[in-house]
């Protein structure tokens, strides 16, 4: 098989960058997406020209390191599916197709089709984790959880933070990522202690990365690789709501607190 390649080629953040157009012979049917771009590195290497820079760890669709448009799409034509499980069967003898990173102020472009997703990394470290006391493995049955919650925790859970719901977002928004990490814990039992101030800490972390806010187009969910539902989104503005008006209601009544006589308790 042979296919057209136009990729976008950025020697680094601050340089302007442009399309390029390759040409790639011998593609097996059996290849992955990455796969195939490792032949063409290989032939580029070998004509002592840079190789095409992309991200990538397991290639086994866990780790969400892989990831960028292909013919405008997140991940490619297949649905439920990464880059680096995306395979050459797809495509089609001399077809042409267009190679972008990610787009969103969020993700600035390293190189090539690399972007630096560490906005999601500060989002999770807003509050993504519960604070528990270090020792041995707890026992199994000590917190019984809900099979129905344990479900939706598992289905929250999935999320493996490659940014596709992002770039397909027409107003780049984090709102499926950060509303899958709060979902998570907010069906477990070890994350109710935190609860509250988890999903003010994230969802105020969320904003302040400049990713655009969230109005309900569904690409986010269509690209996702691991189908994250969008009822987590209407799961985190619930638990937003809930946890500003508790803290509203804290501070009011603390106001109210200071303003009683001294010898009131």
């Amino acid at each position: 098989m042979k296919l057209i390649l136009h990729i976008w080629r950025q020697k680094s953040r601050e340089s302007p960058g442009k399309m390029a157009r390759y040409e790639v012979s011998n593609v097996n049917e059996h290849m992955s997406f990455l796969e195939m771009l490792d032949v063409l590195n290989e032939e580029l290497i070998a004509r002592n020209e840079d190789p095409v820079a992309f991200d990538h760890d397991c290639r086994e669709g866990i780790c969400g390191s892989c990831g960028f448009m292909i013919n405008g799409v997140a991940h490619g034509p297949q649905r439920g599916t990464t880059v680096c499980q995306l395979h050459m069967r797809h495509f089609k003898e001399g077809q042409a197709l267009w190679l972008e990173p990610w787009r969103a102020k969020a993700f600035p472009v390293l190189k090539d089709l690399m972007v630096d997703r560490s906005a999601f990394d500060r989002i999770i470290a807003a509050g993504g984790y519960i604070s528990v006391n270090t020792g041995g493995a707890p026992e199994a049955n000590a917190l019984p959880v809900d099979k129905q919650k344990a479900d939706l925790a598992m289905d929250a859970a999935q999320c493996i933070g490659c940014g596709a719901c992002v770039a397909a977002c027409p107003n780049a928004s984090a709102a499926l990522f950060t509303s899958a990490k709060i979902s998570h814990l907010a069906h477990m039992p070890q994350g109710q202690p935190e609860r509250r101030r988890r999903a003010l800490s994230m969802v105020a972390r969320m904003q302040a990365e400049l990713f655009g806010a969230c109005t309900n187009h569904g690409e986010c969910e269509a690209v996702c690789p691991k189908g994250i539902e969008l009822e987590n989104i209407a799961r985190m503005n619930r638990e937003f709501t809930k946890a500003a008006w508790a803290r509203r209601d804290e501070v009011a009544g603390s106001g109210r607190r200071r303003l009683l006589p001294r010898s009131f308790p």
